[in-house]
């Protein structure tokens, strides 16, 4: 644990996040933070969103290997296919 730092909170309610911790926790521009108040602590919690477009890119190398040398599906197929789907879960519902 690190040792505890001073900071205030400006006219617009901004804290700023002592530097060494920033570099610490690799908080840097833009970085989301969840904001909870629990008594009369403060306590913020790096937001770590997934990377949607890595994900994607792994999805569609997984399905390329899939088809192996099968055409990939139009756009309008995948869409017309989760139509299928979604009406066939309603039927059993």
């Amino acid at each position: 644990m690190t040792k505890p730092e001073l900071t205030t909170i400006s006219q617009k309610g901004q804290v700023v996040i002592p530097q060494t911790i920033r570099s610490k926790l690799g908080l840097s521009p833009k970085t989301r933070l969840l904001v909870y108040g629990y008594g009369d602590t403060v306590i913020m919690k790096k937001l770590e969103l997934p990377d949607v477009k890595s994900e994607l890119e792994e999805l569609w190398m997984k399905m390329d290997k899939k088809l192996a040398g099968k055409r990939r599906p139009t756009e309008r197929e995948i869409i017309e296919e989760i139509q299928r789907y979604r009406k066939g879960r309603k039927k059993k519902e």
